[in-house]
């Protein structure tokens, strides 16, 4: 197998070995070889399975769309762009119909064990808006809390008082995720209600007063939530797949 052309460089030929050293050296290796096992598994799927089927139409006008788009509906045109970019028009409509195979594959896989995993993950996809006043010490901010109850202005006192950077946007923060927030924290404002003063709330040796500006709950309604959802099952299924296989670098 050495002697296996791999590829050719200033008309010199270098070997699968040569290749595989290079990719070593570098630290690509192993990569490298992910790369391939991921094509494996997923080529495997799309040849095995009978759930994906995608109808032939739906290749069809992906591919009028594409061309529309992008000013190729003339025949030279098109002719062109396929031979800049290496493609012929099976290879281009092979990759496009692979696309769809593709995604349908991740759907049919992750369909089932979504809902399960949004409620795993739902924590870390809440987000809430939130201002805060950090000062140095409980009496500051019991103080800065009366003032507030009788009427003084949030944005006003966290512009004079507070210690962190985003005083200067009014104590303002976020989005940020439920996940991340502190428990104490987290248990605080996950039972206030919008515009409700929470604290103070000692943190890391710091005392802060805190306003639900808004909460935003994640829901699987949301596309795009759903589509990165999806990703990371699909990665998180395909890693398992790649952990049962039987793997030999073989390279004399």
């Amino acid at each position: 197998m050495e002697s296996s052309s791999f590829l050719n460089i200033d008309e010199q030929p270098i070997s699968i070995g040569q290749a595989v050293k290079y990719l070593q050296n570098s630290g690509k290796l192993g990569q490298f070889i992910g790369d391939i096992l991921r094509q494996y598994v997923i080529e495997k799927e799309l040849k095995t399975r009978e759930d994906i089927a995608i109808s032939p139409a739906l290749t069809e006008q992906a591919i009028i769309d594409f061309r529309l788009k992008n000013q190729l509906t003339d025949p030279k045109s098109f002719q062109e762009w396929l031979q800049n970019n290496g493609k012929d028009y099976d290879s281009f409509h092979a990759s496009v119909a692979l696309g769809f195979k593709l995604e349908k594959l991740k759907a049919v896989v992750t369909e089932p064990k979504l809902p399960e995993y949004f409620i795993e993950r739902k924590i870390f996809l809440d987000r809430v808006v939130i201002s805060r006043i950090i000062v140095d010490n409980r009496e500051l901010a019991e103080e800065l809390q009366a003032q507030i109850e009788e009427g003084a202005s949030f944005e006003a006192l966290a512009r004079e008082y507070s210690l962190t950077e985003d005083r200067i946007v009014n104590g303002m923060m976020g989005p940020v995720s439920r996940g991340t927030l502190p428990d104490t924290l987290r248990a605080a404002i996950d039972v206030a209600r919008p515009m409700e003063i929470v604290g103070p709330i000692e943190l890391e040796e710091r005392y802060g007063l805190f306003r639900v500006e808004q909460i935003l709950p994640a829901s699987l309604e949301d596309t795009q939530l759903k589509q990165a959802l999806q990703n990371e099952l699909f990665e998180k299924w395909l890693a398992e797949k790649i952990q049962k296989l039987t793997v030999k670098l073989q390279v004399n």
